[in-house]
């Protein structure tokens, strides 16, 4: 069964980020804007993690994450606070949060830490961390990556580049949507960086394990 996870978050761009993005990873995400609103949810509902941004208007993070652990609910919460916010991101993980993430962040780095935390509290299946199509296998606990037999080093980002083409085989990934899973919400649409990256990739994985498809994006052929 898929989990739930409960996104508070009142920037509408970066909601609408998270929960295509947790969609299509297979979560089920449920979104809202204030505090109020997600202390009742919470209450009422079960979720498997939220995502808590603690700059809300009015009901702030910190009220929120203190109502949940007062009603005593283990639900792990990753809250998301501003790069300069060291006072607030130390006041939430003392107030019972289980991690962190600074803005502007990448929703690879996120998703990471959603798994770490789902697999700590035993609900994260096992096979969602081991991603193969054809030669081509990412473990994703360890990072490693293989073609075949042989071992590849692959950075963050192709890392991120090369999952994001083994959870669509066969699907064509349009340059905007490789930025938006890539490089997250802050990327710039007029930068060349996915034309770069697949370059890379083909040099370590091999030539034809990307193809480009003409005014339409990049695909990683499914196996026959």
């Amino acid at each position: 069964m898929s989990q739930r996870i409960l996104v508070v978050e009142d920037e509408a761009r970066i909601a609408s980020f998270l929960e295509k993005g947790l969609r299509a990873n297979g979560f089920v995400p449920t979104c809202c804007e204030d505090g109020q609103t997600a202390s009742a949810i919470a209450r009422d509902e079960a979720f498997d993690l939220m995502i808590l941004d603690l700059g809300l208007p009015g009901r702030g993070g910190l009220d929120v994450l203190r109502d949940i652990r007062q009603r005593g609910e283990r639900m792990p919460v990753v809250i998301l606070t501003a790069r300069d916010g060291v006072d607030d991101t130390v006041a939430g993980l003392e107030g019972g949060a289980d991690d962190y993430v600074t803005k502007p962040f990448r929703f690879e780095e996120l998703l990471a830490r959603v798994r770490a935390r789902l697999r700590a509290q035993g609900t994260d299946a096992a096979d969602t961390m081991l991603l193969e199509v054809g030669p081509i296998r990412l473990d994703l606990r360890t990072r490693r990556a293989t073609v075949g037999d042989r071992q590849v080093e692959l950075s963050a980002r192709e890392f991120a580049l090369t999952e994001a083409f083994l959870r669509h085989p066969g699907q064509v990934l349009s340059r905007e949507q490789l930025l938006d899973r890539v490089w997250g919400y802050d990327f710039d649409p007029g930068s060349n960086v996915v034309e770069v990256y697949v370059g890379y990739l083909r040099r370590k994985l091999g030539a034809d394990m990307i193809q480009t498809v003409r005014g339409m994006g990049y695909r990683l052929p499914a196996p026959s």
